[in-house]
């Protein structure tokens, strides 16, 4: 049984009922990992055609849990919000996704879980809405790492982290919008830059953009405007595409 619990005046959240109830090495003693949550915004959409989920960042190692207090969700819990304005008038609806906890964490990839199970669950509610994912730094990572199940349609990373050998046959036919600061020393511009153009050698290839950020680093403080501009514009343009 699915739990729903209001988290604000606009929005509800949905938690897992159950995961993970054997201990793993990181965890603390006598503890159980925390359940993911989702907040899902509310909309105008009585039955959404396209759904954003939003993946927040976090560390390559850590077992603590995610707190909505941490910079890495507050600011995409600032995205949401803003997505959900500009698509509005386009039968969407936005989904946060809240990890259980803040690392990446090889080779049980929590993050990559938790994103799974959303994804799951946005497929069991809403059957035949389009996804979009849109992702920040870990979360970037997790969202093309997702791109090849069959609900989603498109996925933005926003500065992601991607690796040299970062897998990339999941691209094939998907709408992808790639966004890195050129000061960016967390993650890797010139990686994304790469990962782009070994996408763009697929037998398939998906419609793949890439856009420099200049002036700015890893956390999109910096031209906070000019991230948040992209990604509602990609987000817009995918739901509207839905409509017809």
């Amino acid at each position: 049984m699915i739990r729903l619990t209001f988290a604000s005046p606009d929005e509800v959240e949905i938690r897992m009922p159950g995961m993970d109830t054997q201990q793993r090495p990181g965890d603390p003693a006598g503890q159980l990992p925390p359940r993911p949550a989702v907040q899902v915004l509310r909309s105008r959409a009585d039955t959404p055609r396209t759904i954003v989920l939003v993946l927040h960042g976090g560390r390559a190692t850590s077992h603590d849990p995610v707190r909505r207090y941490h910079l890495a969700y507050q600011r995409m819990h600032v995205m949401a919000h803003s997505l959900r304005g500009a698509t509005v008038d386009s039968a969407t609806q936005v989904w946060l996704l809240r990890n259980r906890v803040r690392g990446w964490n090889e080779p049980t990839l929590d993050a990559l879980t938790d994103a799974r199970w959303a994804l799951d669950r946005i497929k069991t509610e809403r059957p035949a809405a389009q996804v979009v994912l849109v992702g920040h730094s870990l979360g970037g990572r997790v969202a093309l790492r997702l791109a090849g199940d069959e609900a989603v349609r498109g996925v933005c990373g926003l500065a992601p982290w991607v690796e040299p050998d970062e897998p990339l046959e999941q691209l094939a036919g998907k709408h992808v919008l790639i966004a890195h600061g050129d000061l960016d020393r967390i993650t890797s511009p010139a990686y994304s830059a790469d990962y782009v153009r070994r996408a763009l050698q697929l037998p398939r290839p998906p419609s793949m953009t890439y856009v420099r950020v200049p002036g700015a680093g890893h956390a999109m403080l910096r031209r906070w405007t000019e991230w948040e501009a992209l990604t509602r514009r990609f987000t817009r343009a995918l739901a509207t595409e839905s409509k017809e």
